[in-house]
């Protein structure tokens, strides 16, 4: 009698990851309403430092898709692994948060199974990734109009962050931004912190001239708005080249929500 081996395939999973931002919220809209077939899991990492606004809008979000968000977190907090770290500050070329505390626990989560990753992220070689937005032609004007539509708009912290994020956070959400000052002026065994949220100098040294940064950003803004008149950057160029998890994370609209992400 022949040993006759059966090959189990791996389950295909369709994984959509939200950041609380305007184009993952879109694209889980845009999947939904329009290839309904699939099951999709959608899914945010979640550092347990995010902003109010970015909780309270996922609850929106649940209820519009009338589905349940899994929530990813790491095993260890942002307080342990700063330590671990020995108080060095995430910033833009040591992002150990985003590893950590969104990848890693992305990773285990679809463990060996075949996944396809929409948005384009791939989060390892048996990720495939998907450019739906990209695939159907919609642009930053497209991402807005399904948001409109779906009822949901933006997050409420779109209100504040297109200011000096640091100013803005200062504004609405002092608590937390004491919380982040705490962290540049002292470890956690009281001894004399090195590190800065932002390259050159502390939050409290940084936001003395208020007024200037304010000037300064409405300046940029103008400038802004008078380059988009030449040419506009369309959300399908974002998605033209192939992204990794990581960068996809680290996008502006999908980096945001958390006070940790502020750099």
């Amino acid at each position: 009698m022949s040993d006759v081996r059966i090959r189990i395939m791996p389950k295909e999973r369709h994984i959509v990851s939200l950041s609380g931002g305007k184009d993952s919220t879109a694209l889980a809209i845009f999947l939904q309403k329009n290839f309904p077939d699939k099951a999709y899991e959608f899914v945010f990492c979640d550092t347990g430092e995010e902003l109010p606004e970015t909780y309270s809008y996922l609850e929106k979000i649940e209820t519009y898709l009338g589905k349940k968000i899994v929530r990813l977190r790491a095993e260890r907090t942002w307080d342990q692994f700063l330590e671990d770290f020995s108080g060095y500050l995430p910033s833009a070329r040591s992002r150990w948060c985003t590893a950590n505390m969104k990848i890693k626990p992305f990773e285990d989560y679809i463990g060996d199974d075949v996944v396809i990753s929409y948005i384009g992220i791939r989060a390892d070689e048996n990720g495939t990734p998907k450019y739906p937005f990209k695939e159907h032609g919609i642009d930053k004007e497209g991402v807005m109009r399904i948001l409109d539509e779906s009822g949901l708009g933006l997050p409420d912290y779109y209100k504040w962050r297109t200011r000096f994020k640091w100013l803005g956070l200062k504004e609405n959400h002092p608590h937390l931004y004491e919380k982040a000052k705490q962290y540049e002026t002292s470890n956690k065994d009281g001894s004399a912190q090195n590190f800065t949220w932002i390259q050159g100098g502390t939050l409290e040294q940084i936001l003395k001239d208020e007024d200037g940064i304010k000037r300064r950003h409405d300046q940029y803004e103008t400038r802004v708005k008078r380059d988009k008149q030449k040419k506009s950057k369309r959300l399908i160029d974002v998605f033209s080249s192939e992204l990794s998890f990581e960068d996809a994370l680290n996008m502006e609209d999908d980096a945001e929500g958390c006070l940790v992400c502020h750099v």
